[in-house]
């Protein structure tokens, strides 16, 4: 009965999809509107370099014709190891202008690693920043590939040395029509995007992402983050990281201009903030490290609050106070690459404004509630798919579902379909549900501790570890243990010039939690992380194995 009340339902007849009323929602259109209605406003700062966006467009546009006429079609990938420059940000849109998809890969990977993402994602280009032509040309060596080479020779960090067989960006651009009548989607759902996990546990999976969800998320950072027209963002997260976040999209959707940043320092982000009066940027909890260890000769005052959205491990409390203290307002994000970015934010209420500064740090520490985009967020118990209870306690997995959830893993459907199991995206991290709706992250399911039977969060070990003043970062994985089965082990990174000892950091530890989740180990070392500023726990864990 109910379809054939919608199939005689007067709305649906004689009213087709033609040109005139659908067309396929992409982020490419943001450029085109910004260039078309702010042609002379400022689009990139990059060192001495000045681009409106009218040169912006075009450029895009060059770098797409040229790809084309070197035979790149729809469906073809070109992959990119770029830092933060003019020539990522016109390949997040001249790339995808000619129908190709763009795979941004982290420069800081080893030569295997990359040589394997090229050869699976079977790359027919490959733009190269010259900074990293040694790894390049071993990866290359290694993959079965063998892409159009393209180098790019920053003029803000000129390298002599060439990559044999390579044109120059500019070069190549040159060959491209400014005028090109690039390509919209076939469909909004044809990828734009191919982003690679981490593979800890295996070779990494290839994550697509595609037109849509990249058009709603980039407007969906806009509205979440109430970024106004005309803002200045400063790059201090990579955007080989899920696209930048999505961000080289958002700022053309609000004529803002994009301040690149080749290395996160303190002195250049300290410079830049005060330069070119920047409003807001992202990164993990290192940046903020890294920006409140400037010296005080390198600390600028700023004109005006900045807006500085994190991911990772909530910030200590200490760093959340003194990043308030010299002008930055935190606002805590969580997603992953599957969801574009960012698809859950930490919504400040007003009202938490009079709360002092620990019950604020304990408030700001939770992810928060689903982003504008994101049709669904839960908690779920993963063998009933059953919310749990909203008590703060119950853990479940946390998942999602919407526009803003990725195509799937690239060759790999089986890994596809068991991550939308029963219609949600299963993240594999777990965590809590408030009462007021809040999600608040406990672990990976990979990186709970199961202790005697009990269940122990690392990341609430972490937390407490976090909040003893001389410590500067901790890891905590599990250590196996005959009696117990496994324990937890805790890998502490000190403070310059701060001292703690194992017993001193035991009984911080024993005063803060129950005595079942104490670290049975203490090590005292540099915490290896990713260049996004992750904890990498598998190189802790293999640590442990050979303890």
């Amino acid at each position: 009965m109910a379809k054939l009340v919608a199939m005689n339902n007067p709305y649906n007849t004689n009213l087709d999809r033609n040109p005139a009323n659908f067309q396929p929602l992409t982020p490419l259109t943001f450029l085109e509107r910004a260039a078309s209605v702010y042609p002379n406003h400022t689009a990139i700062v990059h060192g001495k370099l000045r681009r409106n966006y009218s040169d912006f467009y075009s450029r895009s546009r060059q770098l797409a014709s040229a790809l084309s006429e070197q035979g790149i079609a729809r469906g073809d990938t070109v992959s990119v190891i770029l830092s933060n420059t003019p020539a990522m940000l016109e390949a997040h849109y001249g790339v995808p202008m000619c129908g190709a998809v763009l795979h941004s890969i982290n420069t800081r990977l080893d030569p295997d690693t990359i040589a394997y993402q090229l050869d699976h994602a079977n790359s027919k280009a490959l733009i190269v920043d010259r900074e990293f032509l040694k790894t390049a040309k071993t990866s290359l060596e290694l993959a079965g590939v063998s892409p159009i080479l393209i180098e790019f020779n920053d003029s803000e960090y000129p390298i002599k040395e060439s990559l044999p067989g390579a044109i120059e960006y500019g070069e190549f651009l040159l060959k491209g029509d400014k005028n090109y009548n690039w390509l919209m989607p076939e469909d909004e759902w044809d990828a734009i995007s191919l982003n690679y996990t981490s593979g800890t546990t295996g070779n990494p999976k290839g994550v697509v992402s595609h037109h849509r969800g990249a058009y709603l998320l980039a407007q969906g950072n806009a509205m979440i983050a109430s970024i106004k027209k005309h803002s200045v963002y400063l790059w201090t997260l990579p955007m080989f990281h899920c696209n930048g976040w999505c961000f080289p999209w958002t700022m053309s959707a609000i004529i803002g201009t994009h301040v690149c940043l080749r290395r996160v320092m303190a002195e250049p982000i300290w410079e830049s903030l005060a330069e070119h009066k920047v409003t807001h940027l992202c990164g993990a909890p290192i940046v903020m490290s890294t920006i409140l260890a400037a010296s005080d000769n390198e600390k600028k005052l700023l004109e005006k609050q900045i807006d500085f959205f994190t991911a990772a491990a909530p910030p200590p409390e200490s760093v959340l106070t003194n990043m308030k203290d010299v002008g930055f307002n935190i606002t805590h994000l969580y997603g992953l690459s599957e969801t574009y970015g960012p698809a859950v934010v930490n919504e400040w209420h007003q009202e938490w404004d009079v709360l002092d500064d620990g019950e604020q740090a304990s408030l700001k520490a939770r992810q928060g509630v689903r982003y504008l985009p994101l049709e669904s967020l839960a908690v779920m118990d993963p063998k009933t798919m059953r919310p749990v209870p909203r008590d703060g306690k119950t853990i479940g997995e946390v998942m999602f579902r919407g526009n803003v959830v990725m195509k799937g893993y690239l060759k790999n459907k089986a890994a596809t379909d068991e991550s939308f199991k029963d219609g949600w995206f299963h993240s594999g991290d777990l965590g809590v549900i408030h009462e007021d709706g809040y999600i608040q992250l406990k672990d990976r399911s990979k990186d709970i501790i199961i202790s005697g039977g009990e269940n122990i969060s690392s990341i609430e070990i972490e937390e407490v570890l976090y909040k003893h003043p001389s410590v500067e970062a901790a890891a905590v994985v599990a250590m196996p243990d005959e009696k117990w089965g496994e324990t937890p082990c805790a890998f502490v990174q000190l403070k310059k010039e701060s001292h703690a000892s194992e017993e001193e950091l035991s009984q911080w530890c024993r005063d803060h939690m129950a005595s079942f989740k104490l670290p049975r180990q203490f090590y005292f070392e540099d915490i290896p992380k990713t260049s996004t500023g992750k904890v990498q726990k598998f190189i802790l864990r293999e640590q442990v194995k050979n303890l």
